[in-house]
């Protein structure tokens, strides 16, 4: 009964190495067996003793040795070989487990990716090549499986980031009568046919971009907050206090064009002002003819006005020159201005 009841784990890791294993302290509690195979056939086996145990708590638990050809016979024996427990005959290579895929290269092309590696030298058939992927946004891979050694898939999104690993299998039962893949080759990192070191680095980006982003709003926002608050400023300091007006502006002139010459410029001005009034203003105009009228009347009424002439203009007797009297407030003041002799008495300027 021992022999039917004795479970063993078998392995023929790329028909290289074989490893068989058991369950030592379930089966042979307390106790340490011997191992030994043969890949001779027929009656004249050579046993040879196992090279290199696998240990479990000091115990033997397997063996592990070369792959010498496609028919295997094991025997476990007692510690000193005297009495034999267990024995198997088996074909190697129904328990081939693959090795990776080797010079594994990821092809691009729009939303495609086609990942391929390099072809096994023996049995290839047997192999099938499976790809497994999944985005930073997908909880569970996704698989796809084809033969050795190409494989294909749609749909991909070029703005998201996506893990890849690929694996080989053997085919079950046509190859094997166990389901042995490779282990799966190192996994990487892909964004648009770029490879990236992880896909953190894919989520790193965005949040500095939306970093980036949000710190320009933020600087926009505050200046544009300023400029409503200066205008508003402005708009109540004018308000409140009125802009007081700048003496520099009065007296531009009088540096710009008299050189700070103050008589200069004030006779300037005062001789324009005056024109300005004659051209402007409307007063009350005598002719000449009335004058001995208004001798008279100055005399019954007193001394009210005095009507000079413009010597200048009696002379070249300038029909222009008329005689005019302009009746304006005065105060007793006699004046000259622009070549004009001006009587001012209490309450009249008289200009000729």
């Amino acid at each position: 009964g021992w022999k039917d009841a004795i479970s063993t784990t078998i392995i023929n890791f790329n028909n290289e190495r074989m490893q068989i294993t058991w369950a030592a302290r379930e089966l042979f509690p307390g106790k340490n067996v011997s191992f030994s195979y043969t890949f001779d056939e027929g009656k004249h086996k050579v046993w040879k003793p196992c090279p290199t145990y696998l240990l479990d708590q000091d115990y033997n638990s397997g063996c592990l040795f070369k792959t010498e050809g496609p028919t295997l016979a094991i025997s476990i024996r007692n510690n000193n070989g005297s009495e034999e427990i267990f024995s198997k005959r088996l074909k190697t290579d129904f328990y081939i487990k693959p090795n990776r895929p080797e010079n594994v290269t990821f092809f691009w092309k729009e939303d495609t990716v086609t990942v391929s590696c390099n072809k096994p030298e023996r049995v290839a058939k047997c192999l099938r090549l499976e790809l497994q992927y999944k985005s930073k946004f997908d909880k569970e891979w996704q698989s796809r499986t084809s033969k050795c050694c190409s494989v294909g898939e749609q749909g991909f999104d070029p703005r998201k980031c996506y893990s890849f690993r690929v694996r080989l299998k053997r085919l079950v039962p046509y190859c094997n009568v166990v389901n042995y893949s490779s282990d799966w080759e190192a996994e990487t990192f892909w964004m648009n046919g770029t490879l990236l070191d992880s896909c953190d680095d894919d989520i790193k980006s965005q949040s500095n971009t939306v970093i980036v982003l949000s710190c320009l709003l933020a600087v926009l926002l505050m200046i544009l907050s300023l400029l409503i608050l200066l205008c508003r400023w402005q708009s109540l300091q004018k308000s409140v206090m009125p802009a007081i007006p700048d003496p520099k502006h009065i007296f531009t002139d009088l540096f710009n064009d008299h050189n700070g010459n103050f008589q200069e410029w004030i006779d300037k001005t005062d001789h324009a002002v005056v024109q300005t009034m004659l051209e402007y203003e409307e007063p009350e105009c005598i002719e000449a003819e009335s004058q001995q009228e208004d001798e008279k009347n100055s005399d019954k009424e007193g001394p009210r006005e005095k009507i000079l002439t413009f010597s200048g203009a009696a002379e070249n007797n300038d029909p222009k020159a008329a005689h005019i009297a302009c009746l304006m407030p005065t105060s007793n003041t006699i004046a000259s201005f622009a070549g004009f002799q001006i009587l001012m008495n209490d309450d009249m300027y008289v200009m000729l």
